[in-house]
């Protein structure tokens, strides 16, 4: 597992903590990306603002999206991520303690590969993301290379 990237897009701090914990509690040593906002998730995708020089060929096997982001929302990078042709097959999980039902729906309407929300306690919570690692990082075949 260790050469599949996951791209974690999340601004909340503990959030991001927790996630990185529960990865590790896992063994989920996989390289994780950290976006603290939906610019930045776009710009770490397109090589573009601070990851300009980024490998394009390099992408992430798994992005887990949080939905209420600064500066771009979840659902933008979704639909950004799916309107391009180098990135719309890549594994996109919506990560989130949102419990609107519209936002369930525009998810899946965007193309999101699945949609989960977060435990609250912390066990449920590593044992959701095992689940995500597992089946997404092991079980699932990845879709082919894009390219440009």
């Amino acid at each position: 597992m260790e050469d599949k990237i996951i791209l974690l897009v999340e601004d909340n701090p503990d959030d991001i903590e927790l996630t990185l914990r529960a990865l590790k509690k896992n063994k989920i040593m996989n390289e994780v990306i950290v976006a603290h906002d939906g610019a930045e998730a776009l710009d770490y995708l397109f090589g573009t603002g601070a990851y300009h020089n980024r490998n394009l060929a390099v992408m992430p096997t798994l992005i887990l999206l949080d939905l209420k982001l600064p500066k771009v929302d979840g659902l933008e990078v979704l639909r950004n991520i799916r309107a391009n042709k180098r990135t719309k097959l890549l594994p996109v999980v919506i990560l989130t303690s949102s419990k609107e039902e519209q936002d369930v729906a525009n998810g899946y309407s965007l193309g999101v590969n699945s949609y989960v929300r977060k435990p609250v306690d912390f066990n449920q919570f590593a044992e959701a993301v095992n689940n995500l690692g597992l089946y997404w990082l092991l079980l699932n075949e990845r879709p082919p290379s894009q390219g440009e």
